[in-house]
């Protein structure tokens, strides 16, 4: 390719140093040529900044005090300069080869506004686990349409990159979300088009004991509510949303 478009990176991360090490390898063996990576970190105290230090100027970072993960994503992403953007939370990783499939993609479809992939789930130990959520989830995604998105949120986060230049046009994520901020974010920018749908593995989705909607998912759940009456268009599709999610809610009571 004789010209690689420019992509950028963010990752936020507070205390995460357990995992960090895992997320940024996952980006920098990428090997991919025109790439701009920044993590922001909240003023971690448990080692993340001893190995942020240890990448030099491979990436760009900052550590101190902020409002939280949503808040951490919009520093980062207001700094970038690439074409295409995304985020990647500091417990996930990067599927090899994931950055140049992504690229290849866009290239073949210069209007596209995003892209979006598939996503494994992880353990703590970066071994597979709950397969059936990731195949119910694929279901969703090889029949997408805007109607289903307001349904329920099919779109892997860690597997979506976009354009910069629809900031320009739809703003940032929201920083009164603590759960859904990503949702929110998905059903304002699929007003500007469909996404590319990449059929293979871009990224992996890490659940652990701290994993944040691992352990308040009644919480997310009432907040994707909240973004759903935001953008519903039709009466029914709030309703549908509500239905979905109490038989997630049963579904997760009997896995326990």
């Amino acid at each position: 390719m004789s010209t690689w478009p420019s992509i950028s990176i963010v990752t936020p991360s507070y205390n995460q140093a357990h995992f960090l090490g895992a997320t940024i390898e996952s980006i920098l063996s990428q090997d991919y040529p025109n790439l701009e990576y920044i993590v922001i970190d909240g003023g971690s105290t448990d080692g993340s900044v001893d190995i942020l230090r240890t990448y030099g100027n491979r990436i760009r970072w900052v550590s101190e005090p902020d409002r939280g993960q949503t808040d951490a994503i919009n520093k980062g992403l207001r700094q970038t300069s690439g074409e295409i953007v995304a985020y990647l939370n500091s417990d996930d990783v990067l599927e090899p080869g994931a950055l140049h499939r992504v690229v290849r993609t866009f290239q073949d479809h210069p209007d596209a506004r995003w892209l979006t992939g598939q996503c494994r789930i992880i353990n703590e130990h970066g071994q597979p686990i709950r397969s059936f959520i990731r195949s119910y989830k694929s279901f969703w995604l090889k029949r997408y349409s805007r109607g289903k998105l307001f349904v329920t949120n099919f779109i892997a986060q860690p597997a979506t990159f976009w354009r910069r230049s629809v900031h320009d046009e739809i703003g940032y994520f929201d920083e009164s979300l603590r759960y859904v901020m990503d949702y929110d974010f998905w059903l304002r920018l699929s007003a500007l088009g469909d996404p590319l749908i990449v059929p293979h593995p871009l990224a992996a989705f890490r659940i652990h004991a701290a994993s944040k909607g691992e352990s308040q998912y009644y919480k997310q759940f009432a907040e994707d509510a909240e973004v759903v009456s935001r953008y519903a268009q039709q009466r029914g599709q709030l309703a549908l949303h509500r239905l979905h999610n109490q038989g997630i809610v049963f579904a997760y009571q009997l896995l326990k």
